[in-house]
């Protein structure tokens, strides 16, 4: 089992949640909030409207996500849609938890302040003027951004 953290369209009311609870993926369970330790640049690009979180460390927002613990066939899927490695990468990544909901067996039950670890997508490449984009502490789809998410199925 593995620790994933979400901050886009996998998240909690967001456009793809609905695959971390498809039992053909995997296993997930929702274990707690999080925000990263670190500042990263959160930005939505693309004509698709894809949320991106870079890899820059120091420069955006404590990102906030939500952490979940995947089995292994999971993590294949969660791999295969972040179509790792072309377009995204995964790392492990420093949180702070804010409210931590897991009980299972065996996992100790961290508090709200603590620091814990788990895997993030961050974007292997990306478009030169990215990092001047508007960045974002948490995405939401239907945001007043106004940059929708295209599904992959509406996609040209």
């Amino acid at each position: 089992m593995a620790r994933v953290f979400v901050y886009g369209t996998l998240k909690k009311g967001q456009p793809n949640y609905y695959r971390m609870f498809e039992s053909i993926n995997g296993k997930a369970e929702f274990l707690a909030s999080a925000r990263t330790t670190q500042k990263y640049p959160l930005v939505i690009a693309s004509k698709y409207n894809i949320p991106f979180l870079l890899n820059i460390p120091g420069q955006g927002h404590r990102v906030r996500g939500e952490i979940y613990k995947v089995d292994d066939k999971m993590l294949k899927f969660l791999d295969d849609f972040e179509t790792v490695p072309t377009m995204y990468q995964r790392t492990l990544v420093k949180l702070e938890v804010e409210e931590w909901v897991g009980e299972t067996e065996g996992e100790e039950r961290l508090k709200a302040g603590s620091i814990t670890e788990a895997f993030v997508y961050s974007a292997t490449t990306y478009k030169p003027d990215w990092p001047s984009l508007p960045c974002y502490e948490s995405y939401d789809s239907f945001g007043d951004h106004g940059l929708e998410y295209v599904y992959r199925e509406a996609r040209d």
